[in-house]
């Protein structure tokens, strides 16, 4: 059965006996030059290179914020601080104008409820007046009619009373010509009956 030797041994075993010497002393002298296999960011002598890389980046990063990310940051928050105060004025703006609409809304129908008064005033003192026209006109025929119905009863009376006194003469002739068996005259009669009313 074949055994596979490792690549190192296989290295070795082709090597020369002081060639492995002289390849072990300088992997040993290596890791004695960077403190025995640590990570080299940590040794001092690479720190001058770190520092000046750091301060590379640190220019970059700087002139890339102040350049370039600072004033569009600046400028959103400025756009956004226009925005609102745009927006603040514009909301008190419409709530000044809401407020002046309320208050004409609100004059106008006090107007509207003091001419609605006033009308149904008006309205009312036409129909009492129209009433009272009416009830004069009303009252006027019915006075003409009272006073032409006294004039026909008056009239009626008269002629009543005319009829009386001559059925009163004719009557007293009557019995007078009865009683004595002589009539009397009309005149005469008729001066009877005037005398006994």
């Amino acid at each position: 059965m074949n055994t596979v030797s490792p690549p190192s041994a296989q290295v070795e075993s082709h090597l020369p006996h002081d060639a492995s010497a002289t390849t072990e002393h300088g992997v040993a002298t290596a890791e004695a030059e960077h403190g025995g296999g640590g990570l080299p960011q940590f040794e001092s002598q690479h720190w001058v290179g770190q520092i000046g890389y750091l301060l590379i980046l640190f220019v970059i990063l700087y002139i890339l914020i102040s350049k370039v990310f600072a004033p569009r940051m600046r400028r959103v928050f400025d756009e956004r601080e226009t925005t609102i105060a745009t927006a603040v004025s514009t909301a008190r703006q419409v709530q000044a104008e809401a407020a002046g609409q309320a208050e004409a809304a609100k004059a106008e129908v006090e107007k509207a409820r003091a001419d609605a008064r006033a009308a149904s005033v008006a309205a009312k003192a036409r129909v009492t007046e129209e009433a009272n026209r009416r009830a004069a006109e009303e009252e006027a025929v019915v006075n003409a009619r009272i006073a032409e119905a006294e004039t026909a009863i008056g009239k009626t009376r008269d002629a009543a009373m005319t009829n009386v006194a001559a059925i009163a003469a004719d009557t007293a002739s009557a019995i007078v010509e009865r009683l004595t068996g002589k009539a009397p005259t009309a005149a005469e009669a008729t001066a009877a009956v005037k005398g006994a009313a």
